[in-house]
């Protein structure tokens, strides 16, 4: 995995205000945990890329606003990641609209039918048990082991003690455990 934060990275931050490079070395070392992030909260792939764009286009806009003595970057990053992704959500709930994209990639799939299906089944269980999770607890699911982020990031980002991080994460993945157990024990019968 890699370090947590990248190498002269407040250094890259000042001069990316002024030189595309230096926000391409950014954007660079960002980018897969950020997508990630956006992928873990959203079903389809297309919208996760339009976020992720989204999320690097408002952060290159204001970059001039970021402090360095306020937190670190990747936590700024990531709570403008969560704020787009939480408005897309909320605009989301408004509207039930069937993905084309969805069967697309199942079309597209390179593995046979039947490996397909048990992909499917097995992301919809894990979708499924994550839908009995509350909404904080989904997120902090995302940031932890979809963004990478630690305990203390997540907490300076949501405003929670790094330990209540630590003790949430910890009961929703347990239930996690036991909503695919139970539906393994289900499907066993």
């Amino acid at each position: 995995m890699k370090s947590s934060s990248l190498k002269n990275e407040n250094q890259l931050l000042l001069q990316a205000t002024i030189d595309p490079e230096a926000f391409a070395k950014i954007y660079d070392y960002y980018f897969t945990r950020v997508y990630n992030y956006v992928r873990s909260r959203v079903n389809r792939s297309s919208m996760a890329d339009d976020l992720t764009s989204q999320i690097f286009e408002r952060v290159l806009f204001k970059l001039d606003k970021f402090h360095p003595e306020r937190g670190s970057f990747r936590t700024w990053l990531f709570t403008i990641a969560h704020n787009i992704i939480t408005d897309y959500l909320r605009n989301q709930e408004k509207q039930h609209i069937v993905s084309l994209d969805m069967v697309r990639e199942l079309a597209c799939a390179r593995n046979g039918p039947e490996e397909v299906y048990i992909l499917q089944e097995s992301q919809q269980d894990l979708q499924a048990a994550l839908e009995l999770l509350n909404n904080r607890e989904r997120n902090l699911i995302g940031l932890k082991f979809w963004a990478g982020l630690n305990n203390r990031q997540i907490a300076q980002m949501t405003g929670l003690s790094e330990s209540n991080v630590g003790v949430i994460l910890y009961r929703s993945i347990r239930r996690l455990q036991l909503a695919l157990k139970k539906e393994e024990a289900c499907e066993n019968e």
